[in-house]
């Protein structure tokens, strides 16, 4: 670079030489020039033109880079856009589903509690059954006993009764007995 510098300011320098001639009036400057001059203007002026050439094409390769980067924020932004949506699609979801049963937490501590009320249950529903045989046994066996005490009580009073007519039987005759020893 630096042996570069001084060669093309050298040939800017015969370049601007030979476009002063030129603006000066002096159209037959190739005549004035000599070999070196012109074989050096030349060279200035290929060096100019692929210094340009070369400026150009760092001009296309930096537009280039510039537009793959804009490519790329602005797929970056379409992404970032979509996940703010994907984000507020979400919220919204969970919104609509607490919107769905807002005693969702509520009815479900209930029917655990039932579940658990159930499981008691169960048990207690298999002792009222066995209770209530156990009862309908004891009642069948207090009918029964309760049926004889009244078969035996209605033999008492038939047998008191028999007794007592007997008894009366036996006095009345007694007492037939003592009438007529008396008479």
């Amino acid at each position: 670079m630096s042996i570069e510098q001084p060669q093309s300011h050298h040939q800017s320098q015969n370049l601007n030489q030979l476009m002063v001639q030129h603006n000066s009036g002096n159209l037959s400057f190739n005549s004035n020039l000599s070999k070196e001059d012109e074989e050096m203007s030349k060279s200035a002026l290929s060096t100019f033109r692929a210094k340009e050439e070369e400026i150009e094409k760092k001009k296309l390769e930096v537009r280039e880079k510039v537009q793959a980067q804009l490519g790329r924020v602005e797929e970056e932004s379409k992404r970032l856009a979509f996940i703010r949506e994907i984000d507020k699609l979400f919220s919204m979801y969970q919104e609509l589903e607490a919107l769905a049963d807002p005693m969702r937490k509520d009815v479900a501590v209930v029917r655990k509690k039932i579940d658990t009320v159930n499981k008691e249950l169960k048990p207690l529903g298999h002792t009222c059954q066995k209770k209530e045989r156990e009862y309908k046994e004891a009642l069948e066996a207090f009918n029964e006993k309760n049926k004889e005490k009244v078969q035996l009580i209605t033999k008492l009073m038939e047998l008191v009764s028999e007794s007592e007519k007997m008894r009366m039987k036996k006095l009345e005759e007694l007492s037939k007995n003592i009438d007529s020893i008396q008479h």
